[in-house]
């Protein structure tokens, strides 16, 4: 059954109303018409299934017949604190962080890193190139949210606005051995809201991980290999899925 997302305005108790671009996709790509099946999700968790009723050149209205909350996300919140990379890599991350299910994505200003947004409109144009692609990724994944990119932090702003989560890790290669990066991976499904730190290019100086142990943070070890920044996220949340997913 195809899937659209609207905002939760549109949508009554009773039915739906799609506008915009998926208009034209819907009726002249792929020429759906009344009486046939949609889902469309509130990009927040809930999925309504419905039947169209009414296709016209600027609207779409669809029927609710039930309505469940989205089998695609994770009953754990993860949000990836993410060391600003440079060229487009962030844009890789976002697409497949998204994929991977985490709920927020918040770009962080370590000590290393090389890319500087100094410029406010500069910076605005990157947050809303950055959540068009996790909007993109949310919608071919088959999310039943659409991740949020947060503005940049500091990495004290980041620290702090961690502390309100219930557990935080932080890759890191003189870490303790494997044993204890997979006891913290089954702990994993007893937390609401988890905490992912990666550094950029370079990764954390000594002083940020000491300050990342002084707010609680865990280092763990991710093997004996040195990760590109682009990989090190990856790698943790494929193995927090791993942990997470509901059978």
């Amino acid at each position: 059954m195809r899937r659209f997302y609207v905002n939760a305005n549109q949508i009554t108790d009773q039915s739906v109303r799609i506008i915009g671009p998926d208009v034209n996709h819907i009726k002249n790509v792929l020429r759906m018409k009344q009486g046939e099946e949609i889902i469309i999700c509130n990009g927040q968790g809930k999925d309504c299934y419905c039947i169209i009723s009414k296709v016209s050149e600027s609207e779409i209205i669809a029927d609710i017949q039930t309505t469940k909350d989205t089998d695609t996300e994770l009953k754990t919140r993860i949000t990836l604190f993410q060391g600003l990379p440079k060229q487009d890599k962030m844009e890789l991350i976002i697409q497949k962080a998204v994929e991977l299910g985490v709920s927020e994505i918040v770009p962080v200003m370590t000590k290393r890193v090389i890319v500087k947004l100094d410029d406010k409109k500069k910076e605005e144009k990157k947050l809303e190139r950055w959540q068009a692609i996790a909007e993109g990724a949310a919608k071919q994944s088959g999310r039943g949210m659409i991740p949020i990119i947060k503005p940049v932090q500091t990495y004290a702003q980041a620290l702090d606005y961690a502390k309100t989560f219930d557990i935080n890790i932080i890759p890191y290669e003189n870490a303790k051995g494997m044993q204890f990066t997979k006891e913290i991976m089954i702990s994993l499904p007893k937390y609401n809201k988890v905490g992912v730190f990666i550094g950029p290019e370079g990764g954390f100086e000594e002083s940020e991980i000491e300050k990342a142990m002084e707010s609680g943070l865990h280092p763990i070890t991710l093997g004996r290999r040195i990760l590109r920044t682009e990989t090190a996220g990856l790698a943790v949340l494929s193995m927090m899925v791993m942990v997470l997913e509901e059978e």
